[in-house]
């Protein structure tokens, strides 16, 4: 693992994360809390793992289940150099591309995804697609914890395990929290790492803002030849912002100017290791 992998990561979730920040105070709409948990694991797949660029038929796919935390998304293609930042300004805007669950009107987005508990059926559909065209490519799918409530994912997830689909990659932001309440209050998903393996996955737990952690885990996929692969990434809502973090009320609610400024020197502060 070369530290200069590390260090870019880790300043471009920052610069997202300020993105993010800002495009949801702008808009007065978003899921701000869900965009910064899931911030670092964008950033470690976006600029440090998938290959291929948007025109490769053999590049690897990310799709973004948790579709609300589409904010975090943005923020990153636009670093990534695939939407005009100033774009970013009309967010959830009439008529805008950018609405407020990711849609394929947005350059780099592979599947519209909103109703939450689909992504994963989708990546199954699309390691299966790699493998009919003899594709190596990998598909990296996103979820919520929250939207592991659906039973679709648990579907696609056997289905996934019978048909030995090891080059798909399911990510869990497991931030502990889903709108109201904790996800262990409203539907509890413990013991989740020996479910995703009593249906064939093989599993990893790492801190979710762990940067090497994360690049080590992806750039190692698969872990087991003949397994699908499953990250379980403990994340913290709302991360990098104090009055946010573990806060529910940071699901949806408005950011005003103050608070945004309060927010962005907080980022601007923070130790870079």
């Amino acid at each position: 693992m070369l530290l200069q992998d590390v260090a870019l990561v880790r300043s471009q979730a920052a610069r997202a994360r300020a993105l993010a920040l800002t495009t949801v105070s702008q808009a007065g709409i978003g899921h701000i809390g869900a965009d910064l948990s899931a911030m670092d694991i964008l950033c470690a797949l976006y600029f440090g793992v998938l290959r291929g660029g948007p025109d490769d038929a053999d590049r690897d796919r990310f799709i973004l289940s948790k579709a609300h935390a589409s904010a975090a998304m943005y923020s990153v293609l636009a670093l990534k150099g695939l939407l005009p930042q100033e774009e970013l300004a009309t967010f959830g805007g009439q008529n805008s591309r950018l609405s407020t669950v990711v849609s394929t009107r947005v350059p780099g987005i592979e599947f519209n995804t909103g109703s939450l508990g689909h992504g994963l059926s989708l990546g199954v559909g699309s390691a299966l697609g790699a493998r009919i065209q003899g594709s190596t490519r990998r598909t990296f799918v996103l979820t919520g914890d929250g939207e592991l409530q659906e039973g679709s994912n648990w579907e696609a997830a056997m289905l996934a395990a019978s048909r030995n689909l090891d080059t798909l990659v399911a990510v869990v932001d497991r931030n502990l929290a889903q709108k109201g309440a904790s996800t262990e209050d409203i539907n509890a998903l413990e013991p989740l790492d020996e479910k995703w393996r009593s249906f064939g996955w093989e599993v990893r737990t790492v801190d979710g803002h762990d940067i090497h952690a994360l690049l080590d885990v992806f750039r190692s996929a698969p872990l087991t030849a003949g397994k699908p692969t499953c990250v379980i990434a403990s994340t913290t809502k709302g991360k990098g912002v104090s009055f946010m973090e573990r806060n529910l009320e940071w699901h949806s609610r408005r950011i005003t100017p103050e608070l945004l400024q309060q927010a962005l020197q907080e980022l601007e502060e923070a130790p870079n290791d």
